[in-house]
């Protein structure tokens, strides 16, 4: 939130001054702004959210917690690579953030970044990332993770993202990434398990993204990007959701046999991939019916976060019920 400069005196300049020892604009100094610049083009947010599956995953593969340093590696070589990949995104689709609201304050926008700035800082964070994680965690890791970065970068902003309205389906696989790379950072290797919750965000990235994109269904429409609530009616898009749904509950259950989930993450899967559902119908009920009330589409985005961070939580500490 941007705070008020205090009133200038009379004949003073109005534009705020960055000399030492002066507030600047917002009351932090360019240098300070400059960087908050640099961290807004790597989304934190959803870096946050990536990571949160990562180290549930982690804890599963290792059969308890994993070592602090291992842990810390490959959470910071994934930040890295999920800051790189996204840098590259709001380098890439500039001209899409400059037409939509949702987007038009970040960086290369606004020119706080200029252009090449942000392609050299994408490139850079990405080569750092795999050096990262190929010497401190492993070359698997590593592997997976450049897979990731051009899944993102090259499959989803530069192919998919302006020609088809499935491209948030295969373009989210990037998104999967990081309970692969979790997993292999521990075993060097792959299991049914980590398949099992890739499955389980595979099948979750639609019904997430989908009612986002109802939302500022305007911006994508003016800026030419064939989102499926864009060029599909409402409840054509909530069934899909529907179906995506409850092809990840079934990964999310299917969890319990292949990686010896006790019954207590059997009910917490259940129980949320029940409510979650119901708040897809309920969404498919009001597209169907406009009486029942507004769609409320950012009610069911809200709630698969809470729903993906519940069910980390729920990977992680069955494995250490006594059971």
């Amino acid at each position: 939130m941007r705070t008020m400069s205090p009133a200038a005196p009379a004949g003073a300049s109005s534009r705020p001054r960055s000399q030492a020892g002066t507030p600047a604009e917002g009351g932090r100094s360019p240098w300070r702004r400059r960087l908050a610049a640099y961290v807004a083009l790597t989304k934190p947010r959803v870096i946050e959210l990536l990571l949160v599956t990562t180290l549930p995953t982690m804890i599963l593969a290792e059969g308890g917690f994993p070592s602090i340093g291992l842990v810390l590696a490959t959470l910071v070589g994934g930040a890295a690579a999920a800051g790189s990949a996204n840098v590259l995104n709001c380098y890439l689709d500039r001209d899409i953030d400059q037409v939509m609201n949702r987007t038009k304050r970040r960086p290369l926008v606004t020119g706080e970044i200029t252009p090449r700035a942000a392609l050299l800082f994408g490139l850079g964070l990405g080569v750092a990332s795999l050096l990262w994680l190929a010497l401190v965690v492993n070359v698997p890791s590593a592997l997976l993770t450049g897979g990731a970065i051009l899944i993102y970068v090259v499959g989803y902003t530069m192919i998919l993202k302006r020609r088809t309205p499935q491209n948030i389906v295969w373009g989210g696989a990037a998104g999967c990434m990081p309970v692969l790379i979790g997993w292999s950072s521990v075993t060097g290797g792959l299991s049914w398990s980590a398949v099992l919750l890739f499955g389980v965000i595979f099948f979750w990235t639609p019904p997430h993204y989908w009612p986002l994109s109802m939302k500022f269904r305007k911006d994508y429409a003016a800026a030419g990007v064939p989102m499926l609530p864009v060029v599909e009616a409402d409840t054509k898009v909530a069934r899909q959701m529907i179906a995506y749904t409850l092809a990840m509950i079934a990964c999310s259950l299917l969890l319990v046999p292949v990686a010896g989930m006790t019954w207590v993450y059997a009910l917490v899967a259940t129980v949320l991939g029940v409510w979650f559902l119901w708040s897809n119908i309920a969404l498919y009920r009001r597209a169907q019916d406009p009486s029942r009330g507004k769609l409320r589409a950012m009610s069911v985005f809200h709630g698969s976060i809470t729903y993906l961070s519940l069910l980390s939580v729920a990977v992680a500490v069955d494995v250490f019920l006594p059971l």
